[in-house]
């Protein structure tokens, strides 16, 4: 009993101090990278894993798209106008051994160049181009960042241009200019609103003077709509023939 006790003792002894430090947990969205010795020994998935205490280490790496923000950078464009503009990045480590031993931050990394290559594009084009050709430029800040990072073991999903930061005079040079070109349109839809109805009014009384009777039914109208009016008046309608014979004695 004595040895079979002895026996147990040891075993605990063996979980507590060999086996238990040895113990990790990998979750589904990490990959483990092991090192025995300091040397590189290879990625373990995810789930309960073991390693050989005080000789071999673990080091997780999240593998799941991550975004990150690249600062507001000072820019001067090819029409040498100062802008601001910041962006962001989606990025996926493809190879965690690679993004630890090719890089000391792989993160830190991929910003820095980020924002280098945001720089170098965005200067190569017009401030009209940034302004309206966004995913142009984004595309080739990806492509050139990708290229980079790829021997990190990263791969660069999407780049997006966020804000672009105009100066306070341009900003209010263009606000009058969409002021004015507001103004020009409201002009236009104004004179093309009278053109049609100068229009549709020369038709109507084309149509009226020659339709028999056609002045008198109007005449009768405007009448039928005077004398709904409550104020006080006197309206004396002569026919045709009797207004042309006045004049004659006239």
């Amino acid at each position: 009993m004595e040895g079979i006790a002895a026996l147990i003792f040891i075993l605990i002894l063996i979980i507590i101090f060999v086996i238990a430090p040895g113990m990790r947990v990998v979750r589904q969205f990490e990959r483990g990278v092991v090192f025995t010795l300091g040397k590189y020994s290879g990625v373990k998935g995810p789930g309960l894993r073991l390693i050989i205490p005080y000789i071999q280490t673990m080091t997780r790496v999240d593998v799941r798209t991550t975004p990150i923000d690249v600062p507001k950078q000072e820019v001067i464009t090819k029409d040498n106008v100062t802008v601001g503009v910041d962006a962001i990045v989606y990025f996926r480590v493809l190879d965690p051994s690679k993004a630890l031993l090719e890089t000391t931050n792989y993160i830190y990394a991929t910003t820095n160049f980020a924002q280098a290559a945001l720089r170098d594009i965005t200067g190569n084009f017009e401030l009209d181009e940034l302004l309206s050709k966004r995913d142009e430029i984004s595309a080739k800040i990806k492509e050139i960042v990708d290229k980079e990072t790829d021997k990190w073991g990263i791969d660069i999903e999407n780049v997006k241009l966020q804000n672009i930061e105009l100066p306070g005079d341009m900003k209010r040079a263009m606000a009058k200019q969409a002021e004015a070109e507001r103004e020009r349109r409201a002009a236009i839809i104004v004179a093309d609103g009278e053109k049609a109805s100068a229009k549709a009014v020369a038709e109507a009384a084309h149509l009226l003077a020659h339709t028999p009777g056609g002045l008198q039914i109007r005449t009768l109208q405007t009448l039928e709509k005077i004398s709904s009016d409550p104020s006080q008046k006197t309206v004396v309608f002569l026919p045709n023939d009797i207004k042309g014979a006045l004049s004659k004695l006239a």
